[in-house]
């Protein structure tokens, strides 16, 4: 041990003689799976408005440029986002006794898995899904619309219009719970002050709100949610097309 207290000093920091230098650990590699990770860990931590590559790449902690040997665009990161969630979906076999069932329950799946992820069903809108999860969902979906003798044309539509609701009535939701956390929110009404707002409006302008104000407020989201599906589910046999009429003149001989 030197005598001199700042060669000690110096000893005791220095790196051992003949003792390599500790390698830095490896970085995980890319890839799609720690993409969507990482995209999901965004969306439900800050929200679907925080979702971009740069921010991505800031949670994988590398640079954008990684991000594109395996994705194409930020609307790519959409798909692998909705594909993810559907991978979640249990799908019954089709029955046609209880298609309709079957529907709203796949639905409600769908439902409570975008409501994990705040605003997330904004990457189902407008994006023609060509992830396979994604896929398996939509065929699960119309496969039991045609067990239930659902006409192929009307399932492909009621498909639509069913999504769409679902991915609006998610959204809402989740923007409601969002501003209901934010401190400067508070004009984000309860249902009890809602009632007595339109209670209060006036009775020459506003007759049939006051006088229907609990029912116009009444049932959680959930009551509405399933009360929506329903309804579209139980008209959905008027919609299909009718035979038409053979004219007399064709049947002649």
């Amino acid at each position: 041990m030197p005598s001199d207290p700042w060669q000690r000093r110096a000893a005791r920091h220095a790196q051992p003689a003949g003792e390599p230098s500790a390698a830095s650990p490896r970085k995980k590699p890319i890839t799609v799976d720690r993409i969507t990770d990482a995209a999901l860990q965004v969306v439900a931590t800050e929200g679907y408005d925080a979702l971009t590559i740069r921010r991505v790449a800031a949670v994988l902690d590398t640079g954008p440029s990684s991000l594109y040997a395996h994705i194409v665009n930020k609307e790519d990161i959409d798909d692998l986002l909705v594909g993810r969630l559907c991978s979640e979906v249990v799908l019954p076999e089709p029955d046609p006794a209880t298609w309709r069932k079957q529907i709203l329950d796949v639905y409600a799946q769908i439902r409570d898995q975008y409501l994990k992820y705040p605003g997330v069903s904004r990457a189902a809108l407008g994006v023609v899904p060509t992830n396979l999860s994604t896929l398996r969902v939509k065929e699960g979906l119309l496969a039991i619309l045609l067990a239930g003798g659902i006409e192929p044309q009307s399932a492909a539509w009621v498909l639509d219009a069913l999504s769409l609701y679902v991915s609006a009535y998610t959204l809402e939701q989740s923007l409601v719970q969002q501003r209901r956390r934010h401190p400067d929110q508070e004009w984000v009404l309860g249902r009890e002050e809602l009632i007595r707002r339109f209670t209060a409006l006036p009775a020459d302008t506003f007759p049939q709100t006051r006088r229907y104000a609990a029912e116009l407020t009444s049932g959680t989201g959930h009551d509405r949610f399933e009360f929506t599906l329903g309804l579209i589910m139980d008209n959905l046999t008027r919609a299909q097309p009718q035979p038409q009429p053979t004219p007399a003149s064709d049947t002649a001989g």
